[in-house]
């Protein structure tokens, strides 16, 4: 399965990418094996204003058929061009360190279970979280209410939520967000 999809839930349509996305990755990716070829930076800065310059030279084209063309002939120049083996960031998918952490990442209602004497030492925390619980208990129904609206009847098009419609309302599943464990263990 291929990376990207392998993150997507089964039977969920994938969002298309607009031209300007495409462009836009192609021109990252680019960057980042540019990285890999040259590895002393005044060779590197060199090479990529270069690239930003063919990038920048083709950005105003108004016919996409064209511009559909170029973007092509930009892929296959890449494939023909990337680095055999491009530097990897250690967390990133397929670094030595991705997912390392996973273990040390304890689901958000645990804190529930933790005793008062340990909550004592983090009052500002636990209150603010006392806070977003309050919150969210008020804010679900009209957030299912808002999803249950706003999906079509064949499903959602996107993995993105739609955003918070009325003034002082919140975001569908913020809680998610504002919960979310860190990264990396201390």
């Amino acid at each position: 399965m291929p990376r990207a999809a392998a993150g997507r839930r089964a039977g969920a349509m994938a969002a298309f990418l607009t031209h300007q996305q495409k462009v836009l990755r192609l021109y990252k990716k680019s960057l980042r094996h540019l990285e890999s070829w040259c590895i002393h930076r005044d060779k590197y800065r060199y090479f990529a204003c270069l690239l930003r310059e063919r990038f920048d030279k083709n950005k105003n084209v108004n016919d996409m058929v064209k511009a559909t063309e170029l973007l092509r002939a930009g892929e296959e120049e890449f494939w023909a061009s990337q680095h055999p083996q491009p530097y990897v960031f250690a967390d990133s998918p397929g670094g030595i360190a991705y997912e390392r952490y996973e273990l040390y990442k304890i689901p958000e209602w645990a804190l529930d279970f933790w005793h008062p004497s340990e909550k004592a030492m983090y009052p500002d925390y636990f209150a603010k979280r006392e806070q977003w619980k309050k919150l969210q208990r008020e804010s679900w129904e009209r957030e299912i209410k808002q999803l249950q609206e706003e999906t079509p009847a064949d499903g959602p098009t996107t993995e993105a939520l739609p955003p918070a419609r009325k003034e002082g309302h919140l975001p569908p599943m913020w809680w998610h967000h504002v919960t979310r464990p860190r990264e990396q263990p201390m």
